[in-house]
């Protein structure tokens, strides 16, 4: 009997124009993942097996900034919406993987800050927006990112001119550039919990590329058959 394909909410901008998440539906289905979105004004389907969360706008700079002054240009709609899916799937240990705002978003929701801009930090690394391969990284030994890639070394595309600042509870850095930002986190406590500062769905046709997805894939499903086996023990008992 064929395996249903794990059900993956993937959030972003609400509008029709949104190739990021065309680009994701993609890149999840060649993992062999079904890709719903998620937006406020796309109810979050139920039930998940795992959650995506999206780049896009810049994240309201209060809601990092203990000494921020409210926030009048940021999508708070947006914001709130995925950090109650952050919340609710690191709730459930359901996967999670943050694409630039997300694996900010994903800081932010453990209490870390973030820069609110790079620009003029820059020294080793452009602020030149690229979405080809540009940009080497180096990842941490043992993280579970360099399990995923099989390699310490990786060049990645840079959309981005914020970055994570003061790590949340329970986040580890996982990889940096050039100029020690950070790319890439980890949440150890949880199965599958996920963020990189690059955007991985643009260059899924890098095989390099999907193997963030077809784990993020793998870990949905076991996270899935898990639940499906305790259920039944439950049944038979």
């Amino acid at each position: 009997m064929r395996r249903a394909r794990p059900i993956i909410a993937v959030t972003g901008k609400a509008s029709r124009w949104a190739p990021g998440w065309w680009a994701a539906w993609l890149a999840i289905a060649l993992a062999g993942g079904r890709a719903v979105r998620a937006t406020p004004r796309h109810p979050m389907p139920t039930p998940i097996d795992g959650l995506l969360i999206g780049g896009g706008d810049d994240i309201a700079t209060d809601l990092y900034g203990a000494s921020a002054a409210y926030d009048n240009t940021a999508d708070r709609a947006r914001d709130a919406f995925e950090l109650a899916g952050i919340k609710q799937a690191l709730a459930e240990n359901k996967p999670v993987l943050g694409i630039c705002r997300g694996a900010q978003l994903i800081n932010v929701a453990a209490g870390g800050t973030l820069y609110s801009d790079i620009s003029k930090l820059r020294q080793a690394t452009s602020n030149r927006v690229n979405v080809l391969s540009c940009k080497p990284i180096a990842i941490k030994r043992r993280s579970r990112l360099a399990a995923i890639f099989g390699r310490r070394r990786l060049r990645v595309n840079s959309l981005h001119h914020q970055a994570v600042l003061a790590l949340g509870e329970g986040i580890g850095a996982t990889a940096r550039d050039a100029d020690g930002f950070v790319q890439a986190i980890e949440a150890p406590k949880y199965d599958f919990v996920i963020g990189v500062q690059w955007h991985p769905e643009y260059l899924c046709y890098q095989g390099s590329q999907r193997r963030l997805f077809r784990a993020l894939v793998a870990a949905c499903r076991r996270r899935r058959d898990a639940g499906t086996e305790a259920l039944q023990a439950e049944r038979r008992a």
